[in-house]
């Protein structure tokens, strides 16, 4: 195989240590709307998806849709910082792939604004050199499009591209534009979760990552 010239990152469950915050998020807002809660497991399983198409399973009325998706950001943003970690390591690791000379992106299914927060917060909005999020294509995740304009933001080579994610939405965004696929184990999925989607490489912790330099 080629050399590894770019590397993409999805933002929670992969960087950002936030799934308990994400769900609670959720919680919150079908306690406030007065809606049955839904399976915690559906919820996870749509983790790596555009938050209005997760509500849109809860909500048939657009007027609803709205009213639950400004629910869900007002309380998530207003406990983000002190709820919201960077996985250990991590940080370490995306470093030194930035020193290693390697180009980097971010390819998330928030919104740009949530994801530069999210980079802030992990200290990392010098080390990501793009940021591609769901407000940014007309084609979120599963769907190639956010991978495929990454690339094309980079000017890079698919071929010599890897997309370390923790879903499977991420893994099949990143097979069908092309690019090499990494499994991040250290997020809410277990290897039997995301094994279908066949990834490259497996990583089971962050420091895993520069093995992907070699």
């Amino acid at each position: 195989m080629a050399t590894l010239t770019t590397f993409l990152f999805d933002l929670d469950g992969t960087i950002l240590d936030s799934i308990g915050h994400i769900l609670d998020s959720y919680r919150h807002t079908f306690a406030v709307h007065g809606l049955p809660p839904a399976p915690e497991e559906e919820l996870v399983r749509g983790i790596g998806t555009p938050l209005r198409s997760q509500l849109a399973k809860q909500a048939s009325d657009p007027a609803l849709l709205d009213a639950l998706v400004a629910t869900y950001r007002e309380y998530n943003l207003k406990y983000h910082d002190e709820r919201i970690f960077p996985y250990p390591g991590v940080v370490e690791a995306i470093r030194a792939i930035r020193a290693a000379g390697r180009r980097t992106g971010l390819v998330t299914s928030k919104n740009r604004q949530g994801a530069l927060r999210g980079l802030q917060l992990a200290g990392l909005q010098y080390e990501i050199d793009v940021v591609v999020g769901c407000d940014e294509v007309e084609n979120p995740k599963p769907h190639r499009e956010p991978v495929d304009k990454a690339v094309a933001l980079l000017g890079a080579d698919p071929a010599t591209t890897v997309y370390v994610g923790d879903s499977v939405h991420d893994m099949r965004c990143g097979r069908a534009a092309g690019v090499r696929t990494a499994a991040a184990l250290w997020g809410p999925f277990t290897r039997g979760d995301l094994a279908p989607t066949e990834p490259d490489y497996w990583l089971e912790r962050p420091a895993d990552l520069l093995r992907l330099l070699a």
